[in-house]
């Protein structure tokens, strides 16, 4: 008599859904301060930079979407430079550094939901730190409870921010043409430097496909559905902040939109009075959750697929028998989360991570320009000619140089102290990568 089958992911995410994960891990929070800071540094040509960057970041986006047409798995970023390269060290640090991203964002955006929430309501006496761990167990419950509910909670939240965007360009379209979209602080010409400035500032609004690749496995038809979902969202994204960054300069004098603490609330101020201000605390919250709850979900899918390749424990890759989601790999991560929420300001810890999330970009990109050169290697649903992939690694490199030698000392060295972490939890643990687990 044969013994049971271990129960396993549960395909259950269609095309609208992963479009809307996407998207939604795209939106986040950041375009809601960023206009601001992109305004600071191009000017009314803020727009330019969107574009630049979408251009950019759509060579990474190609790569993972051939890539995750390929191997629909979860563990993401970790399972394919495991098969691309067969270094489970690399394989280790790709991993965890995701991993490392994904939960200093949750952490962070617990706490901005919180702060939010306090303001929202209007109770000064109530602490943070309590509201930030009571949202943390919100999103903990959610996740285990099921894909599906995460899928319609991220749809929802999603939805109510991109309408917030929505609302931003139909109450600013009377303005456009106000201003010429053509000027720069330096008052001098658009040039290679300018674009480049853009780039580098916008890249990240356009990142959530590492997203997307780790829930790959609860996807239907993932080798059609995984590809139209990342290009889609990416370019729907695009449309939606060159819009709203004409209407931000439009409104709002691309100086004063630069100092203002929240720029799209400054721009609701001036083009709609009518709309009362906490409106857009609200659907700050909305988005703010979104991005926890979407980059839970990644790192627990991450924490099961390395688990599942025998990098971490086994444990870890077990599967709920009836809510079919890795609840272990879930309940593992929370304490972590606590303990990142009760450090308090980690900014300068995420900003170290975003540098490392370059390197991983790096990383995959090259990887597939191994397996596509892979006698025997099975072709995906969405394939790419190779000078993709190898220009998506050209531009992450060069961002992450840029980034190191432009920026303040203390996140490069935060990067790569969390390097020498990762190295030394490797040295300690010593895992072994179990062939014969690894998904085909």
């Amino acid at each position: 008599m044969s013994a049971p089958s271990e129960p396993t992911l549960v395909r259950a995410i269609g095309p609208f859904q992963l479009f809307a994960y996407t998207l939604g891990g795209m939106l986040g929070a950041g375009i809601y301060g960023l206009v601001g800071r992109a305004a600071g540094e191009l000017g009314s040509a803020v727009w330019l930079g969107f574009i630049v960057a979408m251009v950019a970041a759509l060579l990474t986006g190609l790569s993972y979407a051939s890539l995750g047409s390929r191997y629909p798995h979860a563990g993401g970023a970790a399972t394919i430079t495991q098969r691309a390269f067969a270094r489970p060290l690399l394989t280790w640090v790709v991993g965890l550094s995701v991993m490392a991203s994904g939960l200093t964002s949750v952490a962070t955006q617990s706490r901005v939901v919180a702060e939010n929430l306090l303001r929202l309501a209007g109770l000064q006496g109530v602490p943070a730190l309590a509201i930030a761990l009571g949202f943390l167990l919100l999103v903990t419950g959610i996740v285990i409870r099921g894909i599906r509910e995460s899928m319609w909670v991220n749809i929802l939240c999603t939805t109510i921010e991109s309408a917030g965007l929505l609302l931003v360009i139909a109450v600013g379209i009377p303005y456009w043409g106000s201003v010429s979209l053509m000027e720069t602080p330096t008052g001098e010409g658009i040039g290679i430097s300018f674009l480049m400035t853009g780039a580098i500032l916008t890249f990240f609004a356009f990142i959530g496909f590492e997203d997307t690749i780790n829930v790959a496995e609860e996807a239907r038809d993932p080798r059609r559905t995984l590809p139209i979902g990342i290009i889609g969202a990416m370019l729907a994204a695009t449309v939606l902040y060159i819009a709203v960054a004409v209407t931000a300069v439009s409104v709002v004098p691309w100086q004063e939109l630069a100092a203002a603490p929240g720029p799209l609330a400054e721009v609701m101020a001036r083009a709609a009075p009518w709309l009362p201000g906490w409106g857009y605390v609200a659907i700050t919250i909305f988005a703010v959750a979104n991005t926890a709850l979407l980059n839970y979900v990644t790192a627990s899918r991450l924490a099961y697929g390395m688990a599942r390749q025998g990098l971490l424990p086994k444990a870890l890759a077990r599967v709920h028998p009836v809510r079919r989601t890795p609840h272990v790999a879930v309940l593992a991560l929370l304490p972590v989360l606590v303990a990142l929420v009760l450090l308090g300001n980690i900014g300068q810890l995420a900003s170290a991570t975003v540098l490392l999330l370059l390197a991983v970009f790096t990383v995959v990109n090259l990887a597939l320009l191994v397996l596509q050169r892979r006698p025997g290697e099975a072709r995906g649903g969405f394939e790419v000619p190779w000078p993709v992939p190898a220009a998506g690694a050209l531009v992450c490199a060069a961002l992450l140089v840029n980034r190191v030698a432009a920026g303040d000392w203390q996140a490069p060295a935060l990067a790569g102290g969390l390097v020498v972490l990762i190295l030394l939890g490797f040295a300690l643990l010593r895992p072994r990568v179990d062939a014969a687990a690894m998904p085909g």
